[in-house]
């Protein structure tokens, strides 16, 4: 299920994408705080052994994927120029021990229970549909064995507020690929889905919108 956006992920775009994350202190300070939740969230889902990481894009987070010496990492992207661009530019200590896929994140290409853990940051928000949420979800839920790590815009706090005063004052537009979920909302997707929430880690709690939960299986 490839979305409007997927194709722009070309090769120049691969290398803009990481290249943007290290420009300017404060993407490095914003770098640095989405480093310390993810790790807070590998710890909190138990220290899984086995991660998935769709999509993976050029790699952001593998050097924290890769803390622990017996974890085993699965990077998946639809895009290949996204994961060649990592490949290229991340240590090749950390790349060594990565098996690259190639693949949506909506039909993965790997059996049921594959994984402990599949690690999915910055791209639900993407969605602004609950059918396809739940998609996304359920098919986390097939291939996970335990537990994902997921991360999203919810509503609640005041980057959220401005941000939906902002899209009522804009012009109706044809396309939109970002998107503030309420937090009620997709904690019942997360329960549909068949996950319960084990933890929420704010970016920046009652100012920032991302927010990064914890699941695990129900069922």
């Amino acid at each position: 299920m490839p979305l409007e956006f997927s194709s722009k992920y070309n090769d120049q775009h691969a290398i803009q994408y990481f290249d943007k994350h290290q420009d300017g202190i404060w993407r490095k300070l914003s770098n640095w705080r989405d480093h310390q939740i993810a790790s807070a969230a590998l710890r909190a889902a138990g220290n899984p052994l086995e991660v998935l990481d769709v999509p993976c894009g050029t790699g952001r987070f593998w050097d924290v994927l890769m803390e622990h010496p017996d974890r085993k990492v699965y990077a998946c992207d639809y895009s290949q120029s996204m994961i060649n661009t990592g490949l290229m530019k991340r240590d090749i200590n950390i790349t060594k021990r990565i098996k690259t896929l190639n693949g949506s994140a909506f039909d993965l290409p790997v059996p049921d229970q594959s994984v402990d853990n599949i690690f999915c940051i910055r791209f639900i928000h993407h969605l602004g549909q609950s059918e396809d949420r739940l998609k996304l979800l359920r098919e986390f839920q097939r291939v996970t064995r335990d537990s994902v790590i997921i991360s999203m815009w919810v509503d609640g706090n005041i980057k959220a507020a401005t941000r939906q005063a902002l899209e009522k004052r804009r012009p109706q537009r044809a396309y939109q690929n970002r998107f503030v979920i309420p937090a009620k909302t997709i904690e019942a997707e997360f329960s549909q889905a068949g996950f319960e929430i084990v933890e929420q880690i704010d970016f920046l709690k009652y100012y920032h919108m991302w927010r990064t939960y914890v699941l695990r299986k129900t069922k």
